[in-house]
C-alpha cells in the first residue's frame, strides 16, 4: 500500500501526540516535522529523525501538511509557504484561523481538524443535518471560568498539566473558549448574541443549552456560545429543532431526547490530536472543507485590558497574558480594534484602563504577514460598507 506522506509545523503537545498517533496508521506516514527548537536538544521528542528546521524540507515531502504550532505569527508565515507549493493544509490552530485564516481561505485550501471543539462542532453538525435537525445553538461546553486570574495559580496549573503558562491562562481567562465559537460563528455564517458570547452557567447541560435555543429562536437566528458546566463532559453539543416536529416527537421521546421542542445532541469528548487523522484523511479522499473561517468572516476577536496599562507596558504575548484577554467583537460595529493574535511583542503607547479594549492607535507592534494579512481581509470588509 502506498502511503500518503504527511507533514507537520509544530513539535509541542500537540505535535508530538499526532505523530504518535498517526504511527499506527497503515496508509499514511510522518514525513518531517518542523521545528524552531534546536533538534540536538529535543529528547522529549518521539522520534526525533523527523525533526527538522526547514519549512522547506517538510514542503518537499509532504501530501498534506498540519500546523499546530499555537503561534499566529509563526504559524501564518509557515502557511504562506505551504499555499506557495499548492499543498493542502489542515490547521489545529483556532487563533490563527480567527486572525489571518480568512486570508489564507482565499488562497488556497486550508481547513481547521477535528479534535479540538470547532472542528468537533464541525462533524456534529454534520451529522445533525443528515438526521434532519435544525440547528439552534452551536454549543461548546466549558468546566471552568475565571476572567482574570492570578499568575500563581496559573504557574501552579501549568507545571500540573504540562503545559504551556500561556495556553492554561487562555483556557482559564475565557479567551480560548471565545477563539472557539468565534470560529464557528464565521464557518457556518451563523451570528452571536447582540451581546457577544454568553456563556449560560448551569450545572444541567440541557437546561443551559434551551436558555441559548430560546434566545436564538426568539432573535431568529442560529447561534454560537456556549454552556458553563462543571458536571457537563468535556465535550460539544448542538441544540436543535427537528424538521417534522410533530412526526417525529414520540420517536425522539422514546430515543430519550426529551418531549422537545429543543433536542440537544452531544459529543461528550474531544480527543485533540487523536482525531486529526480523520481531518487529514478528509482531505486526501478530497471530501472538501470541515470548516475554516471563510474569507469573509463576521466576527474577530479583540483585547481586553485585565488591568491599568500605562504607556510603556510591554506585552510580549496576548493571547495567554496577564494584561489582556480576548473578546468576541462584530467586525464592523468595531473596526479599529487590533486582534489580540496580532499582539505580540507589543509596546503600549495610549493609557489604557482595565476592562478598556485597545485599538490600534493603542498599541505599538511589529510589521509582520499574520499583520498584513487582517489589514488586507479587514478591507475586504469593511471598505464596502463604507465604514
Amino acid at each position: 500500500m502506498m502511503k500518503h506522506r504527511v507533514g507537520i509545523i509544530g513539535s509541542g503537545f500537540i505535535g508530538k501526540g499526532l505523530v504518535k498517533a498517526l504511527t499506527l496508521m497503515e496508509d499514511v506516514e510522518v514525513m518531517k516535522v518542523v521545528t524552531r527548537t534546536t533538534i540536538d536538544g529535543r529528547n522529549d521528542f518521539p522520534y526525533p529523525h523527523l525533526l527538522t528546521n526547514s519549512i522547506e524540507d517538510c514542503i518537499e515531502h509532504s501530501d498534506v501538511i498540519v500546523e499546530c504550532t499555537g503561534d499566529v505569527l509563526f504559524g501564518t508565515e509557515m502557511i504562506a509557504k505551504v499555499m506557495e507549493s499548492d499543498i493542502p493544509v489542515v490547521t489545529m490552530n483556532t487563533e490563527l484561523q480567527v486572525t489571518t485564516g480568512s486570508y489564507f481561505a482565499g488562497k488556497g485550501f486550508i481547513t481547521e481538524a477535528e479534535g479540538d471543539q470547532p472542528g468537533c462542532i464541525a462533524a456534529l453538525r454534520e451529522n445533525v443535518l443528515q438526521m434532519g435537525f435544525e440547528p439552534l445553538v452551536y454549543g461548546n461546553i466549558k468546566g471552568f471560568l475565571n476572567s482574570n486570574p492570578s499568575p500563581e495559580d496559573m504557574h501552579y496549573w501549568s507545571r500540573r498539566n504540562k503545559i504551556s503558562l500561556e495556553m492554561v491562562t487562555s483556557f482559564t481567562d475565557g479567551t480560548k473558549v471565545e477563539f472557539e465559537q468565534t470560529l464557528v460563528a464565521n464557518a457556518f455564517q451563523t451570528k452571536l448574541l447582540p451581546d457577544g458570547i454568553l456563556g449560560v452557567a448551569s450545572e444541567d447541560l440541557n437546561e443551559g443549552a434551551n436558555a441559548l435555543a430560546l434566545k436564538a429562536e426568539r432573535l431568529g437566528f442560529p447561534i454560537s456560545d456556549y454552556v458553563l458546566s462543571g458536571k457537563a463532559p468535556a465535550g460539544v453539543f448542538i441544540t436543535a429543532k427537528h424538521l417534522d416536529m410533530e412526526g417525529q416527537r414520540e420517536a425522539l421521546q422514546y430515543m430519550k431526547l426529551g418531549e422537545g421542542p429543543y433536542y440537544t445532541l452531544t459529543m461528550p469528548f474531544h480527543l485533540c490530536h487523536l482525531e486529526v487523522v480523520k481531518t487529514i484523511r478528509r482531505v486526501l479522499e478530497q471530501k472538501g472543507v470541515l470548516l475554516n473561517n471563510t474569507s469573509s468572516p463576521s466576527y474577530s476577536m479583540g483585547a481586553i485590558a485585565k488591568k491599568s496599562l500605562p504607556v510603556g507596558t510591554p506585552i510580549k504575548r496576548g493571547i495567554g497574558s496577564f494584561e489582556v484577554r480576548g473578546r468576541a467583537l462584530k467586525i464592523e460595529d468595531t473596526p479599529n480594534h487590533i486582534p489580540i493574535g496580532l499582539v505580540e511583542q507589543a509596546t503600549i503607547i495610549r493609557p489604557i484602563e482595565a476592562g478598556e479594549m485597545l485599538t490600534f492607535a493603542d498599541v505599538d507592534i511589529p510589521d509582520s504577514l499574520a499583520y498584513q494579512a487582517w489589514m488586507k481581509t479587514r478591507e475586504r470588509i469593511i471598505l464596502p460598507q463604507g465604514i
